[in-house]
């Protein structure tokens, strides 16, 4: 398989972002991977990679892009508290930025990319999202129930607040089928907010699983971070594809 670099064209400027497409010439179902707060790195290269490896081309947008290319700050010390404080103190007002109206428009045109493409497969696609990426990977599934087929946010957060455009608040809309992998003890998505999340998902009707990790924190599929938990990360890939199997299998 082969990951490039490519750019996207979106309403607001151009999302640089990683493609990476099986061995053979497709056309391949696709699947979106939405990034945590540290964006596009080897690591999310690594993730790509195994989900493509399953017969899917991968696309992973920059979803901070309005700040410049990725990287946006020095990665190299993740597992440095210091370090890792300083980035996420800077990306944080663009993280904020990214409303569900902004998702939305963003999403359009990564869809709209991956259905010019000929070694993609006609049809919806799927997505998953890590941490920031999981909450807008619920937005995007939302905005876009035609052309998602299935969504899953692992380790996701703020999915549940108190404004009146929560992302739990519009699953009413959603078609498809939707995943949670949850990180235990998790002060951005407590059992009381996952229980405000399901009774939110039972009461639209909606296809779900929703389940709670123990032990693990939040990042846990992050292996460049002091956050992985190699067992919940495991644990994530059965139910990420399993999600995959389901909604849009490779045969």
């Amino acid at each position: 398989m082969q990951t490039t670099t490519v750019d996207i064209p979106t309403s607001d400027g151009v999302a640089d972002a990683c493609l990476t497409r099986p061995d053979g010439d497709g056309p391949f179902p696709a699947v979106l991977l939405f990034m945590d707060a540290f964006g596009p790195r080897p690591r999310l290269v690594e993730m790509a990679e195994r989900i493509a490896a399953r017969g899917y081309l991968v696309l992973t947008p920059h979803l901070l892009y309005r700040a410049g290319r990725a990287p946006l700050a020095d990665l190299s010390r993740l597992g440095d508290p210091a370090q890792r404080g300083a980035i996420i103190e800077k990306v944080m007002p663009l993280i904020r930025a990214l409303t569900a109206d902004v998702i939305n428009r963003d999403t359009a045109a990564y869809l709209d990319f991956l259905a010019a493409r000929d070694d993609v497969r006609p049809g919806p696609v799927a997505i998953t999202g890590y941490c920031m990426g999981g909450t807008n990977a619920l937005l995007a599934i939302e905005a876009h129930p035609d052309r998602i087929a299935a969504a899953a946010s692992f380790h996701g957060g703020r999915i549940v607040t108190d404004a009146p455009d929560s992302p739990h608040l519009g699953v009413g809309s959603i078609t498809g089928e939707v995943y949670f992998g949850h990180a235990d003890a998790d002060q951005s998505m407590t059992p009381e907010q996952i229980a405000t999340l399901e009774k939110a998902l039972d009461a639209a009707g909606v296809r779900y699983g929703s389940e709670v990790y123990a032990g693990a924190h939040h990042g846990y599929t992050m292996a460049d971070t002091p956050a992985y938990d190699e067992q919940a990360t495991e644990r994530h890939w059965v139910a990420l594809f399993d999600l995959l199997d389901r909604n849009l299998p490779t045969g």
